[in-house]
This record gives structure tokens, sequence and C-alpha cells, in this order.
């Protein structure tokens, strides 16, 4: 959340970002990957990923292009302007929103 928001301000005061920007996080994961490190920042067992179909009934249309699609998108722009995250790696994020 603190990179985003600081993502969010850099853009804002950047005179060299045109267009869009990904306001993403530096590292990709997929599904599984990041239900394993969810699982392990809980310190709960991770046994399988979502099920396509309990994304689709419990988020339709939104869980079909966010969930499931094959997305590799990188802050290639953002990267480039000098932004510097905070918590670049996926673990750091969660245990910072997660963990008091």
């Amino acid at each position: 959340m603190q990179d985003l928001v600081g993502a969010i301000h850099h853009i804002m005061e950047s005179d060299s970002l045109n267009g869009a920007v990904n306001a993403v996080a530096p590292s990709p994961t997929t599904n599984a990957e990041f239900t394993k490190m969810l699982a392990s920042v809980l310190s709960r067992p991770a046994i399988f990923p979502m099920p396509a179909f309990i994304a689709r009934l419990v988020f339709g249309q939104m869980g079909e292009e966010l969930l499931l699609a094959s997305q590799r998108v990188e802050p290639a722009q953002l990267a480039a302007s000098g932004y510097r995250f905070r918590y670049p790696e996926l673990r750091r994020a969660l245990e910072a929103i997660l963990k008091p």
C-alpha cells in the first residue's frame, strides 16, 4: 500500500512520465507463488491455489481478468524515472501489510 501511494505521488511530481504507468510491484509472481508466500507469511498451510471456478463464481468477469488471465506487467516507466520501491519483494510487502 505504501508503494502504491508512493508511486502515485512520484507520478504526479514527475515531469518525465507520460501516458500509462504500470503501478505494479517490480517482481511479477504467479497465482501459485503468491498463494504459497501468503500462506507462509500467515503461518498457514497452502494446499492449493484458488480454483478457477471459485474465482469466476465470487468475482465474475473481474476474477477472470485479474486473477486468471496471464499477465506479466512490469513497472518499467517507474523504474526508469527513478522510483524506488519500499517493498520490492513480495514477502516483505505481505509482512508489512499482514503482521503487526
